[in-house]
C-alpha cells in the first residue's frame, strides 16, 4: 500500500511539474509577443511585461482576453512571411519558371551543341504556345 501511495505521489508531482513548465513557456511566449508588437508603445511593453512577470497567472489570463486576437494576427503574418520566403527560395532553386525558363534552357542546350537549330525552334515554339 505504501508503494502505491508513493507512486501516486510521484505521478501527482510529475503532473504539477509538467503544468508548471507549460505555464512558464506560455508566459515567456506572451512576453515575446509583447516585444514583437510594433504598434505597442514602450510604456505599454513595460507594463505588460511587469504584469506578466509579477502576477503571471492573472496577467496571462488578462493578456489572452485583451490581446489574444492581435497575437493570432501577428502569428499569421509571421507564418505568411515564412511561407513567402520558402516559396522564393524554392523558386530560386528551380531557376526561371514558365516559358522564359524553358526557352533559356533550350538556348543553353543549343549553345552546348546538344540540340540542333530546328529542335531549338521547335522547343521555343512549344514554350510560347
Amino acid at each position: 500500500m505504501d508503494f502505491f501511495a508513493n507512486f501516486l505521489n510521484i505521478l501527482l508531482w510529475s503532473l504539477w511539474f509538467a503544468i508548471w513548465i507549460g505555464f512558464l513557456f506560455l508566459v515567456i511566449r506572451f512576453i515575446f509577443d509583447v516585444f514583437r508588437d510594433k504598434d505597442l508603445s514602450v510604456i505599454g511593453k513595460i507594463m505588460w511585461t511587469l504584469l506578466l512577470v509579477l502576477i503571471p497567472c492573472i496577467g496571462a489570463l488578462i493578456y489572452i482576453f485583451a490581446r489574444g486576437k492581435g497575437m493570432a494576427e501577428r502569428d499569421m503574418a509571421a507564418a505568411e512571411q515564412v511561407r513567402a520566403a520558402q516559396v522564393e527560395y524554392t523558386q530560386g532553386l528551380m531557376g526561371e519558371a514558365g516559358p522564359a525558363g524553358e526557352i533559356k534552357a533550350a538556348k543553353d542546350l543549343l549553345d552546348s551543341g546538344a540540340i540542333t537549330e530546328e529542335e531549338y525552334e521547335s522547343l521555343k515554339a512549344r514554350a510560347l504556345s
